[in-house]
């Protein structure tokens, strides 16, 4: 979570779920996840000082900062969102599953897409809300920037490299991609439609 100029490491509110154990979730949060923490605060201290006049799109100091810049802030933004989509029971419920059944068809439409694309992206799949369609879609990101489309913004995050899943399950990232969705809090993705007052965007 973003505190001032720096970024803190925000705490896990569970320790091992159904299927994801604690040993697969510290791995990924207290030494991937809070190395891109350290990262975007050591890359935005030092664009802080960075010589301008002698940027250049071939090679600068400044370019490199402000492209590293977007991937160490993206994973840190992906990764809190994707901690936040879990520690649910998987039941869709509320305005999002709403949403989904307008948008899909059907909750279970939606989750044979969201496995799908789980499996053919190489390091997210994101279920995000395009304010300028007005539609619920399930998005790849291959990496923490590259992928996504503008004007999205997410409502649940699953992370498919795999750091995420190779403790538990080796190669076998359909079995993660079931736990995840079995996991996902959809209590979540309802306050954040809440907040961001999605709702009343699709009136």
């Amino acid at each position: 979570m973003w505190n001032g100029k720096e970024h803190a490491v925000k705490e896990l509110s569970y320790k091992e779920l159904p299927g994801i154990s604690a040993k697969q979730l510290s791995e990924h949060h207290d030494v991937l996840y809070a190395g891109y923490v350290k990262k975007i605060n050591e890359i935005r201290a030092k664009i802080e000082s960075v010589d301008l006049a002698s940027a250049n799109a071939t090679y600068s100091d400044m370019r490199e900062l402000k492209v590293e810049e977007t991937f160490a802030a993206n994973g840190v933004k992906l990764h809190e969102e994707y901690f936040d989509s879990l520690g649910g029971d998987g039941k869709v419920k509320g305005t999002i599953a709403e949403m989904i059944a307008q948008d899909f068809g059907s909750y279970e439409k939606w989750e044979q897409q969201f496995k799908a694309t789980g499996v053919a992206a190489r390091g997210w799949v994101v279920l995000a809300y395009d304010w300028d369609e007005k539609k619920l879609r399930n998005i790849i990101y291959d990496t923490h920037n590259q992928g996504g489309i503008i004007g999205c913004c997410p409502l649940v995050v699953m992370d498919v490299y795999e750091h995420a899943y190779f403790i538990d399950y080796a190669t076998a990232r359909k079995k993660y991609i079931d736990a995840f969705v079995a996991n996902v809090n959809w209590d979540h993705a309802n306050e954040l439609i809440e907040k961001r007052r999605i709702k009343e965007n699709r009136k």
